[in-house]
């Protein structure tokens, strides 16, 4: 009779190694959007203590924008500013802001994202409404300086409103799309927010703002939207693409970047002021910046991918039992 035996009791069979978690993945997405959305907030009540309320703060708004030697208003001496009228007044067009929620819901309803493209409405709307109800209530001191007014205008609501719109549609197109539409929607929201600074309807802190409230309002929606039941994150690199197809991408948006300092830039520089292409392109710089951060933070999620269900996937058993004979 023999006293050992070849067969292990009580052990498992070693299987394959199991992958470690996603440095990314190991903080829930809704934690990490409402972290920069606390960051946009603290960013967004600093900009307005600064430029509002303290005196270097007004003053280089002044500098950057200054109020015409006639009349007192901030519409710059440049051949731009039919232009910008122009962009303002199309944008503004109630027919057209409606027209671009209705097709929110509409790639929603398509991508099955109802919840998604509802929030997406919401949240321009709740823009919109946050926007007026700071600038009426958030008083702007006199404080002797010769190019400023009392007359707050911080935020600009067509920026935040612009911001909100672009974002909306990051919550309802798959992960690819919004990656394509991020720096075409970074160029609008910029010229519409140039286009308020030209006409003199808001200074270089009022289109910051508006900027960071849109960021900041489309986090805390994501972030409720990242908690619904059927939300669904890719992690690792399953968001679609592989290495080829992201420097496709990079290449594309760096294309873009040189083509905007090569021929934009310059012809700006010719037709305005220097205090005001300072300005325009530190909002198109904060502008990229922003949105791109955000979409690149929900990349690989699908907000809300079905009403009220999930598809979770099945766990697999971790170990497994041999008969012992």
């Amino acid at each position: 009779m023999s006293i050992g035996s070849s067969y292990s009791v009580g052990r498992s069979t070693p299987g394959p190694a199991r992958p470690l978690p996603h440095a990314r993945a190991a903080v829930p997405l809704g934690l990490q959007l409402l972290a920069v959305a606390l960051c946009g907030l603290f960013a967004l009540v600093l900009t307005a203590a600064v430029f509002v309320r303290t005196y270097p703060g007004q003053w280089l708004d002044g500098v950057l924008l200054p109020r015409a030697e006639r009349g007192g208003g901030y519409e710059q001496q440049t051949v731009l500013v039919g232009p910008a009228r122009s962009v303002l007044a199309t944008f503004g067009s109630p027919t057209l802001i409606a027209a671009l929620l209705g097709v929110v819901l509409l790639v929603g309803v398509l991508r099955r994202r109802l919840v998604a493209g509802v929030v997406g409405v919401g949240l321009v709307v709740c823009v919109v409404l946050v926007a007026g109800a700071v600038k009426s209530a958030l008083p702007r001191p006199e404080l002797q300086i010769e190019s400023s007014t009392t007359h707050n205008s911080f935020p600009s609501g067509h920026v935040a409103a612009a911001t909100a719109l672009l974002l909306a549609f990051m919550l309802v197109l798959p992960g690819w799309a919004r990656r394509w539409l991020a720096v075409p929607g970074a160029v609008a929201v910029s010229v519409i927010a140039s286009a308020t600074m030209i006409a003199g309807w808001h200074r270089f802190s009022d289109v910051l703002g508006g900027v960071l409230l849109g960021v900041t309002l489309f986090c805390l929606a994501a972030a409720a939207l990242a908690a619904w039941p059927g939300d669904r994150h890719a992690a690792g690199g399953s968001d679609g693409g592989g290495l080829w197809r992201r420097l496709a991408e990079t290449g594309v948006g760096l294309v873009v970047l040189v083509w905007a300092l090569v021929v934009v830039v310059p012809g700006l520089a010719a037709s305005v002021q220097r205090g005001l292409l300072v300005a325009i392109v530190a909002t198109a710089a904060a502008a990229m910046f922003l949105v791109g951060a955000v979409v690149f933070l929900v990349r690989s999620t699908d907000f809300a991918a079905r009403f009220g269900t999930g598809s979770p996937e099945r766990s697999q058993p971790s170990t497994e039992f041999r008969n012992i004979s």
